[in-house]
């Protein structure tokens, strides 16, 4: 059955002018602005008695807004006997190290073989969990990203882990070696991000007016390695590619991302971009306690590190 949201005293003062695809995104905290946005060229969203198909049509104090939310067409998920690396798991939720190349959830070309399929065949009481297309997932992980991400087992846990993850509570913690060297110690990022306005498959600085939503990552340098450093980002936000596409606006791409990279060879194949969400923690979502859960770093991601350690150690300037 679809839901229907009418706005009964029309858009605040303060929110007109805004575009609709924002406007709803705000006054709905579970609809994201994509979403919204699909919303819109679907034929969902009237305004004021008309259909609206333009995400650009700006709100007015008076507006009246219908939205028809669809029911969500469920995917035909099956569990897959998929090994796990559980860093914690309690009856609310698990933490999983993901290896690079594996997907979160299905997408057209990623059907199967994903983290879904792997924790269905793990807990049997995942169906629906957050919606039915992603049952269990809190948030995403870059399929050539490796480390630590929650997964939710009761509506409960799912809510409130989200939750904090808007209230940045959370904390997630990454590490990076990057090509080049930041003269300072550390910083912070402050850019919005949005689909690529060519390319709609990458994300870039976009501002805000534009689509772009707003993205906070700090930054520390754990250890220089010459023309390389081993750096600590944490996120405040969650954009898509976030921490990607920053250092890449800082001038720091991170080491084999073939997309917001040079994608240079140092030596090491790498099975994706030297990004590892290395440590998380949330509040238990039942107890209230801290959680904290550390990804060991990859293989692959301490040979390039080691790597580096040698080539600056045994380097001209530092003999």
């Amino acid at each position: 059955m679809a839901l229907q949201v009418e706005s009964s005293d029309g858009a605040p003062e303060e929110k007109s002018h805004q575009r609709l695809d924002r406007y709803l995104s705000e006054a709905l905290p579970d609809i994201s602005r994509s979403h919204a946005q699909k919303l819109i060229e679907q034929g969902q969203v009237a305004v004021n008695g008309q259909v609206c198909t333009s995400k650009k049509l700006t709100v007015q104090v008076g507006d009246r807004l219908q939205i028809t939310i669809p029911n969500a067409q469920p995917l035909d998920l099956q569990a897959e006997d998929i090994p796990l690396d559980i860093l914690y798991e309690d009856d609310h939720l698990l933490i999983i190290n993901k290896p690079v190349g594996l997907v979160v959830h299905p997408a057209p070309g990623h059907e199967g073989g994903t983290l879904v399929n792997a924790l269905l065949a793990h807990c049997d009481h995942l169906a629906g969990i957050g919606g039915v297309q992603r049952p269990g997932i809190v948030h995403r992980l870059d399929k050539d990203t490796s480390g630590a991400i929650v997964v939710a087992k009761t509506d409960q846990a799912h809510q409130h882990l989200q939750a904090q993850l808007k209230a940045k509570t959370a904390r997630r913690d990454y590490l990076a070696v990057i090509h080049g060297a930041p003269a300072a110690e550390s910083g912070t990022i402050d850019l919005p991000i949005g689909r690529h306005l060519i390319d709609r498959k990458k994300m870039a600085i976009i501002p805000e007016e534009k689509g772009g939503r707003r993205a906070v990552t700090h930054w520390q340098v754990r250890e220089r390695l010459g023309n390389y450093t081993l750096m600590q980002f944490a996120l405040e936000t969650g954009r898509t590619h976030q921490i990607r596409v920053h250092s890449a606006k800082m001038g720091y791409p991170i080491v084999g991302d073939m997309v917001y990279g040079a994608g240079k060879s140092v030596g090491v194949k790498l099975a994706g971009q030297a990004l590892h969400a290395w440590r998380l923690q949330l509040e238990h979502p039942v107890s209230g306690m801290p959680v904290i859960a550390i990804a060991p770093i990859p293989a692959t991601f301490s040979t390039l590190v080691e790597l580096l350690r040698r080539r600056h150690s045994s380097s001209p300037s530092r003999t």
